[in-house]
């Protein structure tokens, strides 16, 4: 800890002040420390006390640069229209504090990350921040901020690649060790390694039992090899690890739904979505895509949700000119066709359409994966499923790129098989499904009964056309 001398303006002067994990920050105020490193743990388990803690953390040291230029990214990772306009006014005090008090290296990569991001190029933001972190490899702020920027744009590699060049560098002394093992465990999984998320996953846990990113990546474990039984056990001793959490713990309901809908039941995913996963009606878009995509599962099989598409429906047609994030987006849109709010959904279609015109990251993503999808989504939900499976298989190839996990995105595979089956594309059907399993560690439930629907269709096909079974002319 140091003390300070004041600034002819009534500021002070930042002297050397390191933080938990051994770097030097530019801190005016030394009573700025404890909520700060309040602010990067809560940040990393998730927790409901993030805003309050860089509030104060802003309040005891106005001149912090980095914590203002945090406060910013974590505004755009919020993928809001509004949040743009504060995270640019962030960018400007980060950018007016440095150069009046100064900033380290590390402290202005995320400084400059921010701009980057503002200036349409969330991946510019995320590389400028991994070389920071290479420089700064026991930095957890660093590892998850690239980790959520990569994993916004998809980037499974990247996350892997960047956790895996500093991960020598973190024991198990780290404060943070358990956090970063719950990044490496989500990384691996979306990477297709299945044993070692699960492995790494679990001791995440074990060192930081509030870890609610690592108990989820075993979660993903658990989807991604079709053992729903294990994943519901799992997630079912372990509440406690989520309950802290601010929206991030719908997800984790949601990752249960998935549980027992693979098995079936269907009262209690419907129970889940009323109590846990729709417990607060926001507008958030993790919040819509949770309950979107849920609701949409749901319908595939067969399942009446009632009046639950209303209340989502409503609150997307508030965000479809947001054009933060594709991925939201595209559940906003989920969320219009299923309370068939057609006016809106074709406003979102247009505004997606605006949006692949940008030569931004976000735009060639809209126009790539973002376009075809929302044509899928919008045909579907109007039975034009011969069109559909068309548009989504269309975007397939380049889905990841809109972001999310692969049990996110399934969604859209899920709704490509059932278009093609619909549409009487039974060969289609079955190598998307194909396709999907080569993902995957297991085969589902979802995945068995449709295999099994379109092998009796190419065998009723086989005898429509087998010539011999044709009546002979008296």
């Amino acid at each position: 800890m140091t003390t300070t001398r004041p600034l002819a303006a009534g500021r002070t002067v930042p002297m050397t002040i390191l933080d938990s994990y051994g770097y030097p920050l530019t801190l005016g105020q030394a009573s700025a420390l404890a909520p700060w490193t309040g602010t990067v743990h809560a940040f990393l388990s998730h927790g409901t006390r993030t805003p309050d803690l860089i509030a104060e953390t802003l309040r005891l040291d106005p001149h912090f640069a980095m914590g203002h230029a945090a406060h910013g990214l974590f505004c755009m990772l919020l993928g809001r229209r509004e949040l743009v306009d504060v995270a640019r006014a962030d960018w400007k005090t980060a950018d007016q504090a440095r150069k009046a008090v100064g900033a380290s290296a590390r402290e202005a990569a995320v400084v400059d990350a921010l701009a980057d991001w503002l200036g349409g190029y969330p991946s510019r933001a995320a590389d400028r921040l991994d070389a920071a972190l290479q420089a700064h490899p026991a930095d957890p702020l660093l590892m998850k901020l690239v980790h959520a920027i990569r994993f916004v744009l998809g980037d499974a590699a990247g996350m892997h690649r960047s956790l895996e060049s500093v991960a020598g560098a973190v024991g198990a002394d780290h404060p943070a060790y358990g956090y970063f093992l719950g990044c490496r465990a989500f990384a691996f999984e979306e990477a297709g390694d299945y044993v070692t998320a699960e492995r790494l996953g679990r001791q995440a846990v074990e060192h930081a039992p509030d870890d609610a990113w690592g108990l989820h990546a075993v979660a993903h474990v658990y989807d991604m090899t079709a053992r729903a039984d294990a994943g519901r056990q799992w997630l079912e001793a372990n509440t406690a690890a989520f309950a802290h959490c601010n929206n991030f713990r719908f997800h984790v309901w949601w990752h249960l739904a998935l549980m027992y809908l693979d098995k079936g039941d269907i009262a209690r995913v419907l129970d889940l979505y009323d109590e846990e996963i729709r417990a607060e009606r926001t507008d958030d878009y993790r919040d819509i895509s949770n309950a979107a995509s849920l609701l949409v599962r749901l319908e595939i099989e067969g399942a009446n949700v009632g009046g639950r598409w209303e209340e989502l429906a409503r609150l997307s047609e508030g965000r479809v000119d947001d054009r933060c994030n594709i991925f939201a987006d595209l559940h906003y849109l989920m969320a219009l066709e299923g309370g068939d709010r057609r006016e809106a959904a074709d406003h979102l279609l247009a505004s997606l359409g605006a949006h692949a015109e940008e030569e931004t990251d976000m735009g060639r993503v809209a126009g790539a994966a973002g376009l075809p999808a929302a044509r899928g989504l919008e045909a579907y939900g109007r039975g034009n499923f011969f069109s559909a499976f068309h548009h989504l298989d269309q975007a397939r190839p380049a889905l990841r790129s809109v972001g999310g996990s692969h049990a996110q995105r399934d969604v859209f595979e899920r709704l490509a098989v059932e278009a093609a089956l619909r549409a009487g594309l039974a060969g289609d059907a079955e190598r998307v499904l194909r396709e999907r399993l080569a993902l995957r560690g297991g085969l589902d439930r979802f995945a068995e009964v449709r295999l099994e629907r379109a092998a009796r269709m190419r065998a009723a096909a086989r005898i429509m056309q087998d010539e011999s079974l044709r009546a002979v002319p008296a």
